[in-house]
């Protein structure tokens, strides 16, 4: 025989979900559950010999789960269930694991910093960004002691996007790779046109972490070029990627061109690396008209 049980969320986060559900004996009852669903009342069908559920977290705070004994209750006491929201302080540890940085609770946050430039009375044609950074991977610890020699400074990892931008133009995003060493065939196939981004190479050389190859991709430009996320107040803007055109444009590659520039560099796809930012040269040269 089996019972029907209804599962309704009564009170949670502003950011929680989806959820997984099983029941006590491992069997699945659902998967990706928004917490809107749970509020409205998540309705199963599980044996009688099943006495709980268990609603596991899905999204940031990955693995914590909550388990649930199944009640009765009347058709009047579930109309009577209310959902508010119960946001409740806790201690967060972090730089606990010295192999790991931008990375929380299981989830790899993007690392972000964004250079500004301001040039003199002309306009000013952007050549190339030139990096100064130091990027370390740390060995593990042996004895559990954390100690400033246990690492090695990496050629091949450093920022994985960038954005360059000024009031009216933006190059969008930008996927950024190590140049293949000795391999003519495989560089000459960048860069790659994705369909939110572009791909091209980055070199290191004189300790510069160095790119060019970009240039505006804005569609129009009486549309905003970023939106506001709707994630992480923490991220104070995304690229607005309707507006973006990243295309080969043959013979429509604006330069970017202005009295002003913005250099912002992501890490989003490894908590691995450790970069050490120090300074950022954007050779440019006058546009005179």
């Amino acid at each position: 025989m089996s019972k029907t049980v209804i599962i309704r969320l009564t009170c949670s986060g502003g950011r929680t979900g989806p959820f997984n559900i099983t029941d006590n004996e491992g069997n699945v009852l659902g998967t990706n559950i928004t917490k809107q669903n749970l509020i409205d009342g998540y309705t199963v069908s599980v044996d009688d010999a099943i006495d709980s559920v268990i609603i596991t977290s899905a999204g940031k705070c990955n693995g914590i789960f909550i388990e649930v004994l199944i009640g009765t209750a009347t058709i009047e006491e579930l109309a009577a269930l209310t959902y508010t929201t119960c946001n409740t302080g806790s201690i967060w540890r972090h730089l606990t694991d010295t192999l790991n940085y931008n990375k929380f609770y299981g989830n790899v946050e993007p690392y972000i910093i964004e250079y500004p430039f301001s040039y003199q009375s002309y306009d000013e044609i952007l050549q190339n960004v030139k990096d100064y950074s130091k990027v370390y991977n740390y060995i593990p610890l042996v004895d559990g002691v954390f100690n400033d020699n246990a690492r090695i400074e990496v050629d091949n990892q450093w920022f994985n996007k960038a954005v360059l931008y000024n009031g009216q133009q933006s190059t969008g995003v930008l996927e950024l790779v190590p140049k293949p060493i000795n391999n003519l065939s495989a560089y000459l196939t960048y860069p790659l046109y994705n369909a939110e981004s572009k791909t091209i190479t980055y070199t290191k050389s004189d300790n510069f972490y160095q790119y060019n190859t970009f240039w505006s991709l804005v569609k129009n430009k009486s549309i905003p070029l970023f939106i506001t996320s709707c994630e992480s107040l923490s991220v104070d803007k995304l690229v607005n990627q309707p507006n973006m055109d990243y295309g080969k444009r043959s013979f429509k590659k604006e330069p970017l061109r202005a009295k002003d520039l913005k250099v912002r560099h992501i890490l989003d796809n490894s908590s691995e690396a450790h970069i050490v930012s120090q300074f950022i040269v954007t050779p440019a040269q006058i546009s005179y008209k």
